[in-house]
């Protein structure tokens, strides 16, 4: 693993997990103003995000049902997780380049990102 095929990899990662993020978020639009454009919301309350779409095992059953919203929030995860994969793919990368201090510090990162996304405010 040299340096140039690890930044390949990772720049062919980040546009491809943007790319299916896109395409996913922009179906579920398609799908959601299909369903609801002619609707008139009321914008003089607010409503939060219903606790179905709290959890990603939730939102994945929500879109593989066909839910607009379900599909719209797996896009978006898509789109978190396309960072965290990258960090993936860098500690793998360092890993087989025999790099430890690089593997080190990117494991690091790696951990922080994920404290960060699973701990509770």
């Amino acid at each position: 693993m040299t340096d140039e095929r690890l930044e390949s990899i990772v720049a062919s990662l980040l546009r491809t997990g943007v790319s299916l993020a896109a395409a996913v978020v922009l179906g579920g639009g398609i799908v959601y103003l299909v369903r609801h454009g002619g609707e008139h919301p009321a914008y003089s309350a607010f409503h939060g995000e219903p606790a179905e779409y709290r959890y990603v095992s939730s939102i994945v059953r929500a879109a593989f049902s066909g839910q607009a919203r379900g599909i719209i929030e797996l896009g978006l995860l898509i789109l978190i997780a396309t960072p965290v994969a990258r960090v993936v793919a860098c500690v793998a990368g360092f890993a087989l380049e025999k790099d430890r201090a690089y593997v080190v510090i990117t494991t690091i990162v790696l951990a922080i990102l994920l404290y960060s996304l699973i701990s509770k405010p």
